[in-house]
Parts: structure tokens; sequence; C-alpha cells
């Protein structure tokens, strides 16, 4: 496919011209609206609703509501009332299906007392019902070999349930600043809007809009002075939100390769899958919260040192966006090549590797091959001060 890039400009103005514009205002209208009323009347939910600043990823320097993914569904719920019947259609099992994974992450945010492996079943469960509400599930990963074990229905499933729970869990892992998951998710929706209208599936483009338009609402009291938090509600749900669109745009249109919805989504993806990596070095729990995530070495390594004249909730709130508008080049390269796999794949390993040299380079002061810093034989040398 030659690399036109008037077809983004395309797709750009085709999505935001889609039937369900007017139900994407009102879905960002009422997220919007119902965020804002939460941070007025945090004084009579705040017993159960705050987070408070202990802990040692938390970088918030006051004591917050992080009950923001219930605005976020209920203005996807009004959306859906003012969407097309073909929108409606869909975003009903999506509805159903991510409220496993938003109950229990709303219960943790709550009551703090959620276990780590029920949240992890949870976001498998919401999976699995997504699958058995539409019958879809993925079939190819476009690798050569294993895409035939896809072809069993089993594989197909279980494959399904691990990746959503997979993504789901990764949007919580990056949620750590003002504006950056919400920034990263929105743009990635947006971006899976544009290749679906690009190939011709309007419907799908419209459910991404409006999943993009709620957690835009949501956006604007969360960015940039850290009023109200997702938690792990809202993050469970749009990280649902995420893998759950990937999977349908794969399965309902072959022509998109499935390293380009990995693209898209390379940020997150990388971020746990480098975690996982981390800690097993490490040899420490891969549950255990650090100081040691992407953000959080960006935020201390660099933000911190140029933006040092202000205080603590701007330099968040610059780190977060910062981090976010990462997926803009995620986005323009998945739909210049959303239709080559070898491209597709190349680009997603090459932007891993970077997201990797990155990282060595944070924590060692210094330039190195991201292949050296993966393949060490020993620990790799990480600043004792982090």
């Amino acid at each position: 496919m030659p690399l036109r890039f008037m077809d983004i400009f395309h797709a750009i103005a085709g999505v935001f011209q889609t039937p369900a514009i007017t139900s994407a205002a009102w879905g960002f209208a009422s997220s919007f609206a119902l965020c804002v009323l939460l941070v007025l009347t945090k004084r009579w939910h705040g017993a159960l609703t705050m987070d408070f600043t202990d802990g040692i990823q938390k970088f918030h320097t006051a004591p917050t509501p992080r009950v923001g993914g219930i605005p976020i569904v209920l203005g996807l719920v009004v959306a859906w009332t003012q969407a097309p019947a073909n929108v409606q259609a869909m975003l009903t099992p999506f509805l159903i299906a991510g409220m496993p994974a938003f109950v229990f992450g709303v219960a943790e945010d709550i009551s703090n007392r959620v276990g780590v492996m029920l949240r992890l079943l949870a976001t498998m469960a919401s999976g699995l019902l997504a699958w058995w509400l539409t019958d879809y599930s993925l079939h190819r990963v476009d690798i050569w070999g294993v895409d035939w074990f896809m072809q069993f229905t089993l594989v197909s499933v279980l494959f399904t349930a691990f990746a959503v729970s997979g993504v789901t869990n990764a949007i919580n892992i990056i949620d750590g600043f003002n504006g950056l998951a919400s920034t990263m998710s929105s743009l990635a929706f947006v971006g899976y809007a544009m290749i679906a209208w690009q190939v011709g599936d309007a419907t799908m483009a419209s459910v991404s809009l409006l999943l993009a338009a709620c957690v835009w609402g949501f956006f604007w009291v969360n960015w940039p002075f850290g009023k109200l938090f997702l938690g792990d509600g809202g993050s469970y749900f749009i990280g649902f939100g995420l893998a759950w669109v990937a999977v349908l745009l794969l399965e309902r249109n072959p022509s998109v390769s499935a390293f380009a919805a990995l693209i898209i989504c390379v940020h997150p993806v990388t971020e746990v899958l480098f975690s996982i990596y981390r800690r097993k070095v490490k040899k420490a729990n891969p549950g255990q919260p650090d100081r040691l995530h992407f953000h959080s070495l960006v935020k201390r390594r660099y933000v911190a040192r140029w933006f040092g004249q202000y205080r603590a909730c701007t330099q968040n709130s610059i780190t977060g966006v910062l981090i976010g508008f990462m997926t803009l080049t995620a986005i323009v390269l998945a739909n210049l090549i959303y239709a080559s796999t070898a491209l597709s794949a190349v680009v997603f390993v090459g932007l891993g590797l970077g997201y990797v040299a990155i990282y060595a380079r944070m924590v060692r002061h210094s330039w190195c091959s991201p292949l050296t810093f993966l393949l060490v034989k020993r620990r790799p040398t990480i600043d004792p001060a982090l």
C-alpha cells in the first residue's frame, strides 16, 4: 500500500462526519458534566471515593476522588441513547461485557480490598462475556503457524480473553499522571476510528468515536489540575474498550493487519511487557508497585529538571500529556501501513525497541543498544537512586 499522507486527512474528515457525531457530542457533554458534579460533591462521597497521597506510585499532592470511570460509563450510556440503530447494536454488548472489569475496578477504588488476582479474572471475564454476546474472538494474529492454532474455537476464545485482560491491565499501569491514560486512549480510539473509516467500516468508526468523546469529557476535569482520577474502574473499562475495538476491527476487516492494531497501543503493551521483564530481572514480585515505570522516570529525569520552577501538580500534568501524545506517532504510522503485515510488524518492533532505548538512557544516563540492555546476562545497571 503506498504511503499517502492524504489518506490520513481523509480519514480524519470522514470520522468526524459520521452519523454518530451528534451522539458523540452528547457523550462528551454528559461525561464532562458528570465529572464536574463528582468534583463538586466530593465532600459527600469523599469518605468512600478519595485517593489519598500515601503510596510508592502516587505523585498527587492532595486527596482526590478516583471514580472517574463512573461518568465515562454513564456518558457512554447517554451517547448510546442518541446513537443510530447500527451503532446501538454494536455498543449494547460492549456495555454489558465491560461491566465485570468496571464493577470490580470500582469496588477496588472504594474498598481497597479487591485482590489483584480477582480483578485480573474480572477483566478476563469481560473478554469471555464479549465473545459470548457477539460470537467474535481473535482468529488471527498474522504470525505464520500461530494462526493455524487460532482456528480452534477454544484457543481463539482463551487467547482473546487473555489479550483483552492484558490490554485492560496495561492501561491501568500507565495511568500515573494527569491526562496520561485519557490522552493516550482517546487518541487511540480516534486512530482505530480512522482505520475503520478507511476500510469502509463506518459503524466501527462511530463506536470508536463515541468512546473517544466520553474519555475526552473526563480528560478536561482530570487535566491539568487533577481534580478527578480514573481509578481502577475507569482504566479497566477504557482498557477493555481499546482491546475489544481492536478485536472487532480485525475480525470485521481482514485487510487490517493485527500488528497495526498493536501499533496503536504500543505504549501500554510495551510498558506491561517490559515491567514484567525488569521485575523478573530484579527478582521482584510482578505485581509489586514501584517507581520505575516509563512515565515515572520521564517525570523525574526530564520534566522535574526542565520545569522545576513549577509546582508538582503542573509537572504531573506536563508529564501526562507529553507521554500521552506519543501515541500520535503510532496512530499516523498505523494508518499509513495498516494493510501491510510486514511493514506493521517492523514498525511495531521498532517502536518497542525505541521505548527500551529511551528507558535504558534514563536509567543508565547514556545511550546503549536496546538489545544489549534486554539480553545482558546480568542484572541491568540501574541508577540506585531510582
